[in-house]
């Protein structure tokens, strides 16, 4: 079969299994677009693998002096793996995130420096992805001025790569493939018209090129981390921690306000942060207020109303400022759910700081994994207001601006008996990315709650310590 061939038959092969899709679709960035191309479908259909291999593999043969090959995470890995079992060229695998964990690589596989490595990619609009994967790999000693691509989009990708030294070598451009789609009657020269328009009027800038920096806030001191924080209040956290040397939240989750005010004034030296749920006090009364406030000032701690306002923007906003508790005239943070969407930051706009979210501690609850991104998406577009996030993993690594609070700890304890799951200290440090660790039983219910929360500090100190030094 005729090269021109070849790729007629896998330009129809895509279409039938929906991989190029045309119509009225929403970029990422917000514009309209009459094709969309979802290549990750191809997984699923190894006789269109098998045809794009082929169709790399001379390409790839024609290279002098080839390595290694690296897929772009995640679409062109697959890719990158069959190409790899054809000609037997080792293959790379580049993160997109640094592990925290192990060994930390971002490179995974066995290379050294000065190896030549090919990068593979599935499509390219912009060729953003390429140069973030170019980067790191070069980063560790290796040399990639060259990727195998499988559809260029024609939007400027190629000569903005080209210009950094990178020469991209394609199976198909998006005008070929309609115009291979129009001669096997898949669409007609209506929508060919439309892709030439949608072409002309959609390239891309070089200057419109953002290169994701590679940042790891796990690996960075919090004296450090305060130059990046938006929020006042997690200013304030950040050097409260970094001169106190301690990231130990308390939960003061005690009833009587006598007892909250002891409890303080004992273990204020101690920590960074006491958690209040102020609604559970039997006795509350306004007078318990002022001397908790200067407790906190003595001790140089914050004050942290774990309200978890979910309701909206209005509401959120009369429960902050209003009623009995008057929670704006005292807490220096309060706790949001993200459920409500913006309106429930907007109703906080006059909050020193919030803590959305993101992931909780109790077993079985019903937060899935898109509801956490759009909680981190939600969080990055209100950064003057957000002081962190509320989670149980590292999410936001290349955020070091945001505080991860990590509720959930205790020392020699997996669960309680209405769901709780406790992790302990290093742990939740070293592995999950805490900054700020809550500890509330393995404190208020010790025999000496003072030497429990000296305990407590020590063990999360050392191992903040112990992570940003690894």
């Amino acid at each position: 079969m005729s090269s021109d061939a070849q790729l007629k038959q896998f330009a129809v092969q895509l279409f039938k299994i929906d991989a190029v899709k045309f119509g009225e679709f929403k970029t990422k960035i917000g514009v309209m677009t009459p094709i969309y191309c979802d290549l990750r479908v191809i997984i699923s259909y190894p006789a269109v693998m098998k045809s794009l291999t082929e169709l790399l593999v001379p390409k790839l043969k024609a290279l002098k002096h080839v390595d290694a090959l690296c897929g772009v995470p995640y679409t062109a890995v697959p890719i990158a793996t069959a190409l790899s079992l054809e000609t037997g060229l080792p293959m790379l695998m580049r993160r997109k995130e640094v592990k925290d964990y192990g060994t930390k690589k971002l490179i995974e596989g066995s290379y050294k420096c000065g190896d030549k490595c090919v990068i593979v990619e599935d499509l390219v609009t912009s060729g953003s992805s390429i140069l973030e994967t170019s980067r790191d790999l070069e980063k560790e000693g290796l040399k990639c001025a060259d990727v195998l691509l499988l559809l260029d989009r024609e939007q400027g990708g190629i000569d903005i790569l080209k210009k950094r030294g990178i020469t991209v070598h394609s199976v198909l451009t998006l005008t070929q493939l309609i115009q291979y789609l129009v001669e096997a009657g898949c669409v007609d020269e209506i929508m060919k018209d439309k892709l030439k328009e949608y072409l002309a009027q959609n390239q891309i800038r070089d200057e419109q090129v953002k290169i994701t920096p590679l940042i790891n806030r796990l690996n960075i001191p919090f004296e450090k981390r305060v130059l990046e924080a938006k929020n006042p209040i997690a200013t304030k956290l950040f050097n409260i921690m970094a001169t106190k040397q301690t990231n130990l939240c308390l939960a003061a989750d005690l009833t009587d306000c006598t007892k909250i005010l002891n409890l303080a004034e004992q273990v204020g030296p101690y920590i960074c942060v006491l958690k209040t749920h102020i609604d559970i006090l039997e006795d509350f009364h306004s007078n318990f207020i002022q001397p908790l406030k200067e407790i906190a000032e003595r001790h140089n701690f914050l004050l942290l109303e774990d309200r978890k306002f979910a309701d909206i923007g209005n509401t959120c906003q009369l429960q902050y400022n209003k009623g009995v508790f008057k929670i704006s005239s005292w807490a220096n943070l309060v706790t949001a759910h993200s459920l409500m969407g913006k309106g429930v930051l907007e109703g906080l706009k006059s909050s020193v700081g919030v803590f959305l979210v993101a992931q909780v501690s109790a077993a079985g609850s019903l937060i899935t994994d898109n509801y956490t991104s759009s909680t981190l998406e939600l969080a990055q577009a209100f950064p003057d207001l957000i002081a962190g996030v509320v989670c149980q993993d590292p999410l936001f690594l290349d955020c070091p601006g945001f505080i991860q609070l990590t509720p959930g700890v205790k020392i020699g304890e997996k669960t309680d008996s209405l769901g709780q799951q406790y992790n302990s200290p290093e742990f939740v440090v070293k592995n999950k990315g805490a900054d700020v660790a809550v500890v509330g039983r393995g404190i208020i219910e010790a025999n000496d709650p003072v030497q429990a929360a000296k305990t407590y500090r020590n063990l999360l100190w050392r191992s903040y310590i112990d992570r940003i030094n690894c």
